[in-house]
C-alpha cells in the first residue's frame, strides 16, 4: 500500500471560486479542519513529503481549494481552514461558497478527512463542517491531529471515548477516530489505509 502514497506527487490545481474547479476525473479524498490544526504538516507525512504541501504559523494562510495529483491513482484536496475568526467577513463568505459548491456538486469527491486538534477537540465550527457533509452525504474519517502534545498518557484514548457518542449525531462520519501525530507518525499507516478502502485502492 506504501507505493500509492509514494507515487509521484505534483500540484495541478487551484480554486478560489466555484466555476473554477478543475474537470472532475479521478477520485478525490478532501482534507479539512480549522485553520492551525496541522493540515499541511499532516499530508506532508501522509505523501512522505516534506514541503509538497507549505506549512505556516500564521492561520488562513490556504484560501483556495488545492488539487494535488498522486500518482495518477487519486486527487488529495486542500481544503481551506474555517473558523479563523481573523479573516475579513468577506473571505469567510466566499470560502464558505467554495465550501459548499465543491462539497454538495462533487461527483468524484469519495472521502473528506475533518481534521481535529487533539488538544482542544470539537468546536463549534467542526460540527458546522460535520453538517456540511451530513447534508452532501460525503463519507467521513474524523483524524486527530498532535497527539504527540497531549501531556497524560492516555489522554488521546480517553478524549476518542468522549468524541464518539458526538458522532452519532453526524450520519456521513464514520464511528471510529484515528490518533495521529505527523512529528511521531502516530496514525499515519491507519490513515492510509482508512483512505485506499475508501477509494477502492487498497
Amino acid at each position: 500500500m506504501d507505493h500509492l502514497y509514494k507515487a509521484d506527487a505534483k500540484f495541478f490545481w487551484g480554486a478560489e471560486r466555484p466555476d473554477d474547479l478543475p474537470p472532475a476525473t479521478l477520485p478525490e479524498v478532501a482534507f479539512a479542519g480549522r485553520s492551525n490544526v496541522g493540515k499541511s504538516s499532516l499530508i506532508n507525512a501522509l505523501l512522505d513529503r516534506k514541503h509538497l504541501v507549505r506549512t505556516s504559523g500564521t492561520p488562513g494562510q490556504t484560501r483556495a481549494l488545492n488539487f494535488f495529483n498522486i500518482g495518477d491513482r487519486f486527487t488529495l484536496v486542500d481544503m481551506p481552514g474555517y473558523g479563523f475568526a481573523k479573516a475579513s467577513k468577506v473571505d469567510q463568505k466566499n470560502w464558505q461558497i467554495l465550501l459548499k459548491s465543491y462539497l454538495r456538486g462533487r461527483v468524484t469527491l469519495r472521502l473528506a478527512c475533518v481534521l481535529i486538534d487533539a488538544r482542544h477537540g470539537f468546536k463549534d465550527s467542526d460540527h458546522e463542517m460535520l453538517k456540511l457533509l451530513d447534508g452532501a452525504a460525503v463519507p467521513t474519517r474524523i483524524v486527530l491531529t498532535k497527539a504527540d502534545e497531549l501531556k497524560e498518557d492516555g489522554a488521546g484514548e480517553k478524549l476518542m471515548d468522549q468524541m464518539r457518542p458526538l458522532l452519532q449525531k453526524h450520519p456521513a462520519a464514520h464511528p471510529e477516530l484515528i490518533l495521529t501525530s505527523s512529528n511521531k507518525r502516530t496514525g499515519i499507516d491507519e490513515l492510509r489505509m482508512a483512505i485506499a478502502t475508501t477509494l477502492g485502492l487498497s
